[in-house]
C-alpha cells in the first residue's frame, strides 16, 4: 500500500533523511534538520513522503511564493527518489500530489530546477510530466 503524508515533526524529517540525502548529498543529520525548520518557519517550506507500506521511499519539499514573474506559485525545492524504488512512477506521484496541492490552495503553477547533469530528470519532467523548460538558473556563491 502506497501512500502519502506531511512531515511536521523533527523526528519525522529524520525518517525521511536516508532518501533525502540521496539528493541532498552535502547535508549532515544536523544541518538538513535546522535547514528544514528555517524554511518552514521563514517560507512556508513543506515535506511531503511516499511511504510504501511502513517505508519511505520518495520525498518532496515545496514553497508557495509570488514573484513578479510567475505570481502565486509553488516551487519544489526537492523531490527525490529512493535509488532501490526508482521507477516505480514515484515521482510522477509526488508531483501530482504537489500539482493538486496549489490547485486546492489556489496556485496554478508548478515550477522547479533540476541540475544540468540530470539528463534522465529533464526527460521526465519534459516528456512524461509534461513540464516546459523556460529558463535557466543562475548560482554565484559569495
Amino acid at each position: 500500500m502506497v501512500r502519502i503524508k506531511e512531515l511536521l515533526t523533527k523526528q519525522q524529517w529524520l525518517e525521511a533523511y536516508p532518501v533525502m540525502k540521496q539528493l541532498r548529498t552535502h547535508l549532515d543529520e544536523t544541518s538538513y534538520v535546522e535547514l528544514i525548520q528555517q524554511a518552514v518557519e521563514n517560507e512556508g517550506y513543506k515535506l511531503f513522503a511516499l511511504f510504501e507500506k511502513d517505508t519511505i521511499v520518495a520525498a518532496v519539499g515545496f514553497m508557495p511564493m509570488i514573484t513578479l514573474y510567475n505570481g502565486k506559485f509553488i516551487w519544489v525545492c526537492d523531490l527525490v527518489t529512493d535509488d532501490e524504488h526508482r521507477s516505480k512512477g514515484y515521482g510522477q506521484q509526488l508531483l501530482a500530489y504537489v500539482e493538486n496541492w496549489s490547485k486546492d490552495n489556489g496556485y496554478n503553477i508548478v515550477s522547479l530546477s533540476s541540475g544540468l547533469q540530470r539528463l534522465d530528470a529533464h526527460r521526465f519532467y519534459e516528456e512524461r510530466l509534461e513540464y516546459d523548460k523556460v529558463s535557466y538558473v543562475f548560482l554565484k556563491r559569495i
